[in-house]
């Protein structure tokens, strides 16, 4: 049995996330998976490396099968792609050693948010960014953020009706920046737009959006800047922000 190696990326607009749920809900693994198996005409699980909530997208999701197939990496490449709908596409293919794992041979995986902090969305953008109309204030933002930079128990930050028990990540790098235009099929659109970069050895469900959330409320001044170490310390989920909205979210790549 060979272990083949996908990479993906998907708009997850119309999807009920990547993992398979109900039959009749529409998952991005579960399309993946039908179209795979009417390739090659075998019954198999497609793993992926993370699991994307309903509406996040990915630029550089990863994940594997095995297949007695013997078609080559180009042409598994190629039929994909003609048989998944647009909003998934596959844009590498490799063989894996056996041992290869997308989830636990995975040492980093790194996350993007973008938050649209202005009056109005446009027609366009409404999909892929969170639309906050209150100011915020991006400096107690950054300051907030520095605390979480590091190794800790995230509990705060873990949503509802997660059985994992070991909740302590490491985040490396925790970026925030502004920006004024945000180029989109060769037209500029200005706006105020901020990105929320995080890069960890790995992330509890809903934690980076249970993060942007907090640093939301933060720059909106509903928490002080010092208050984001005892959200951290508490490990208490009712003490941080909401949930931000998934169309914000953005898996950016997977680090083996």
């Amino acid at each position: 049995m060979r272990k083949i190696r996908l990479v993906i990326e998907y708009d997850g607009t119309a999807y009920r996330g990547w993992q398979i749920q109900k039959k009749e809900l529409m998952t991005v693994q579960g399309i993946i998976e039908d179209r795979i198996s009417g390739l090659t005409g075998e019954k198999l699980r497609v793993i992926g490396a993370s699991r994307t909530d309903a509406g996040v997208h990915a630029f550089g999701q990863v994940a594997a099968f095995r297949t007695k197939s013997r078609l080559d990496t180009e042409t598994i490449k190629r039929a994909l792609n003609a048989l998944l709908p647009l909003d998934i596409r596959i844009i590498d293919v490799f063989e894996a050693e056996d041992s290869f794992s997308p989830r636990y041979s995975a040492v980093r995986k790194s996350y993007f948010y973008v938050v649209a902090n202005q009056r109005e969305s446009t027609a366009f953008l409404f999909r892929y960014a969170w639309l906050v109309q209150q100011p915020l204030d991006l400096k107690s933002m950054i300051k907030a953020s520095k605390v979480l930079i590091g190794t800790h128990d995230f509990s705060t930050f873990m949503g509802t009706g997660s059985s994992i028990k070991n909740t302590v990540r490491e985040i490396f790098s925790l970026n925030i920046e502004k920006f004024n235009q945000i180029d989109f099929m060769t037209v500029g659109m200005t706006g105020e737009f901020i990105k929320i970069s995080i890069e960890a050895d790995g992330f509890l469900r809903h934690m980076v959006r249970n993060i942007v959330g907090t640093l939301v409320e933060t720059g909106r001044g509903n928490f002080s800047e010092s208050s984001m170490m005892e959200i951290l310390a508490a490990r208490n989920r009712r003490l941080a922000g909401p949930t931000a909205p998934p169309n914000g979210l953005y898996l950016e790549k997977i680090i083996y």
